[in-house]
């Protein structure tokens, strides 16, 4: 990869005042223009090479300013594409952004990735209880101290670059440079960051390359073919998208714009990785895997030098795809001929828990089939889930919801939650909670559904059943290490009762091995055996039908289970019910 900034592009502030730089390589000339320039404004040089430059001595951070393009068709209003803030969604204008932001001593680090616990959060939902406002950055830094007591040690944020509308989901970004001016905007979520990281959590953020909604880069000075984007986009059939028009991954300068975000993020942001929303739809046109005819070389080269970048500048980020494939390449190595990301979303693993819950599911998986699946021989190549908001959205409702339609809180389906969210924190992969899982959030996911905090108070036996789960997959008793690990085995498929069992280790032996028995059937059983690959005495760390998790169960804690002569174990199981057993 050949990284060179050849253009100091966007606004560079100096002590006594600042440039201001664009590329408009159709422009007929580009005045800068202000409040109290109005539509005269100043003059931009022409740089050649479609650069065009200006010094405004009396621009300083706050200085609000936009472009007034000539083209040959007339004469267009745009932002700076590169504003690291802008007043408002629609009708804003672009301003200078101070670079003054203290992060005191933050040298933060996040733990390893086997180690890692994601939580999915969106900003405009995690708002205070009975408020009648979205949430914001301040409001979302309130809740860091519950998500660290949880055990959560990594976030990820649902986008919150600036939105084509006033809130959203984020995935119609018009803007990738600059941050939700309703959710804090710049300053906002730099807080948020340093607050994370007092807390020991790691920020990772979703960004959309893979489309533009309603922006300024659309025919951005004048020129288009084919009455399509103009220099920003493809001018073929190769700019359509189900949700916008397609960048030109090709185009050199557009290929700067997007990894001199990269480097913004990890840079000025402080984020420890990011999640890359669609990459199928950056790759392939028609957003297929096995589909070379419209596959789109230009993307698997940037994914790259993205991966790349990221990794000189922040090594131990985590780049994620979310790629609605499992195609290898993803998590393969630049220098093997893949894209370098750390990880890709396991689109398949919720589906299993669906089939696994009795719930129809638009993608049936077979769990046996996908506990041991991974990328390149690497299960921390996978983030594995049982909700996030695609799952909870789209038509679809959270799991809990499915379970019971219209009593997302019944007894069934706080058992369901408990034991898709054991198989989650045990199966082999990087695991990630959706925000409210662990509370019995009930219903369907949606940008402007505020959270219900006061189901934390209500479930807070579920809640504690999460805390415990995390504390376990973590190794934080210092017996369940092989949770950790990449080793698993699926020793036991009961296909006519719904019951599994696997073993996970990491370098093996006591305090190492585990072993996970999933009870996804509606039968009790006073005792049921099973051949296990490791003798001994195993005692039981997690029961998900204890009675401390949920007041309607009055079962105690089996505390050992030991094999027998045959190299078997018996042990009580319960309707829905997931038990995990470590040896000491």
């Amino acid at each position: 990869m050949k990284y060179q900034v050849k253009k100091d592009l966007g606004v560079t502030l100096r002590h006594d005042g600042a440039m201001f730089r664009v590329w408009a390589p159709f422009a007929k000339s580009i005045r800068l223009v202000t409040a109290s320039y109005n539509n005269e404004g100043a003059p931009l040089d022409n740089e050649g090479a479609g650069y065009w430059s200006v010094f405004v001595s009396s621009a300083e951070a706050g200085f609000s300013y936009q472009y007034l393009i000539e083209t040959e068709t007339g004469v267009v209003r745009r932002n700076d594409p590169r504003a690291r803030v802008l007043t408002a969604a629609e009708g804003g204008m672009s301003v200078v952004a101070a670079h003054d932001f203290d992060w005191g001593d933050d040298l933060f680090m996040p733990v390893p990735k086997e180690q890692q616990v994601y939580y999915e959060l969106h900003v405009g939902t995690f708002n205070r209880p009975d408020a009648s406002t979205p949430g914001t950055f301040e409001t979302a830094i309130e809740k860091l101290d519950y998500l660290a007591d949880l055990g959560v040690n990594m976030v990820e944020l649902m986008p919150v670059t600036t939105m084509a509308t006033d809130h959203g989901w984020g995935y119609s970004t018009s803007h990738i440079f600059s941050v939700e001016p309703t959710y804090g905007g710049r300053h906002g979520l730099m807080r948020f960051v340093r607050a994370a990281h007092e807390r020991g959590i790691g920020v990772i953020a979703d960004i959309v390359y893979n489309h533009f909604s309603s922006t300024d880069l659309w025919q951005f000075d004048g020129w288009s073919e084919n009455e399509r984007g103009g220099i920003y986009f493809y001018n073929d059939e190769r700019g359509d998208t189900p949700w916008g028009a397609r960048p030109d991954y090709g185009r050199p300068e557009v290929r700067q714009f997007f990894l001199d975000n990269v480097a913004m993020w990890l840079g000025e942001y402080r984020l420890d990785g990011l999640r890359l929303d669609s990459t199928i739809y950056m790759r392939n046109s028609l957003g297929q895997n096995d589909d070379p005819a419209h596959d789109i070389a230009d993307a698997w080269r940037l994914l790259g030098d993205m991966t790349t970048l990221a990794h000189r500048i922040n090594p131990g980020a985590m780049i994620i795809a979310e790629d609605c494939s499992v195609n290898p390449y993803l998590t393969k190595p630049v220098r093997d001929g893949g894209c370098g990301f750390d990880a890709q979303w396991g689109l398949n693993f919720p589906h299993s828990m669906r089939a696994l819950s009795g719930l129809s599911t638009p993608f049936p998986v077979d769990f046996t089939q996908e506990l041991a699946a991974n990328y390149n021989g690497d299960c921390f190549q996978k983030i594995i889930f049982a909700d996030s908001h695609d799952t909870a959205a789209n038509g679809q409702v959270r799991l809990n919801e499915a379970v019971t339609p219209g009593n997302g809180e019944s007894a069934k389906a706080r058992q369901h939650t408990l034991v898709t969210s054991a198989a989650t924190l045990t199966a082999p992969g990087v695991p990630m909670l959706a925000q409210g899982e662990e509370f019995m959030q009930d219903g369907d996911f949606s940008d402007w559904k505020e959270l219900e905090w006061s189901k934390t108070e209500q479930f807070n036996g579920i809640v504690l059943a999460h805390q415990h789960l995390i504390d376990l997959r973590c190794d934080a008793y210092s017996n369940t290490a092989g949770l950790t690990g990449r080793g698993v085995n699926l020793f036991h498929v009961d296909h006519e009762n719904n019951v599994y069992a696997y073993h996970r280790w990491h370098a093996g032996g006591p305090r190492d091995d585990v072993y996970v028995i999933l009870n996804f059937g509606g039968e009790n059983f006073k005792e049921y055996t099973f051949s296990v690959p490791v003798p001994g005495a195993w005692t039981v760390r997690f029961n998900s039908s204890w009675s401390g998790y949920k007041s309607d169960s009055s079962e105690s804690f089996v505390l050992v289970a030991e094999t027998d002569p045959n190299q078997t174990i018996t042990v009580p199981l319960t309707a829905y019910n997931a038990l995990i057993l470590s040896q000491d």
